[in-house]
């Protein structure tokens, strides 16, 4: 299977990172083609609206790095969502990823499932992101395989000695 993890965290080595990471290396363990794609350190703007993908195939006509997550997105059977909480919901960085995907309301989707990973400083900080991830998966009718919530992440690398960490590696291992 095809996996693409699309980190929306803007903090390389963070505790996004280490969990994607985690879920990366044992998904290769069971043989699967795993990609992890830093969207968080991507240019990649926001959906302009124009529909301009409409009337071209799905090709959007902003020139950006947004290509290169989409050309592995055409290829990918699950994608993993894994983002940091800021503000009650996921990053900026990925929802514009996930707004760009838009471009393939027409053409339609190679993906089918789909997991999402959070983390954040606080509990009771998921349900905006939580709400918003099965709303989607149901939309697009992607079959949603988990979502796995870490709160406690009071600093950079805490998510390494975490035991939601062993959680992360079970779901990997489960596909």
């Amino acid at each position: 299977m095809k996996i693409t993890i699309l980190n929306g965290s803007p903090r390389m080595g963070g505790n996004t990172e280490i969990m994607a990471d985690a879920f990366l290396e044992e998904a290769q363990k069971k043989g699967h083609d795993v990609v992890k794609i830093n969207v968080g350190q991507m240019d990649v703007i926001g959906c302009m609206a124009c529909e301009s993908c409409f009337a071209n195939d799905g090709v959007c006509v902003i020139e950006d790095d947004m290509t290169e997550v989409m050309t592995r997105l055409d290829e990918t059977d699950l994608v993993v969502l894994a983002s940091p909480i800021y503000w009650f919901d996921i990053t900026a960085q990925l929802k514009a990823v996930i707004d760009r995907l838009y471009a393939r309301a027409i053409k339609g989707f190679h993906i089918k499932e789909s997991i999402l990973l959070l983390d954040a400083m606080s509990d009771g900080v998921f349900n905006a992101a939580t709400t918003w991830y099965k709303d989607v998966t149901d939309y697009v009718h992607w079959t949603d395989r988990g979502i796995i919530c870490v709160p406690g992440m009071e600093a950079k690398g805490t998510m390494a000695e975490h035991p939601a960490l062993e959680e992360v590696r079970d779901l990997a291992a489960s596909l």
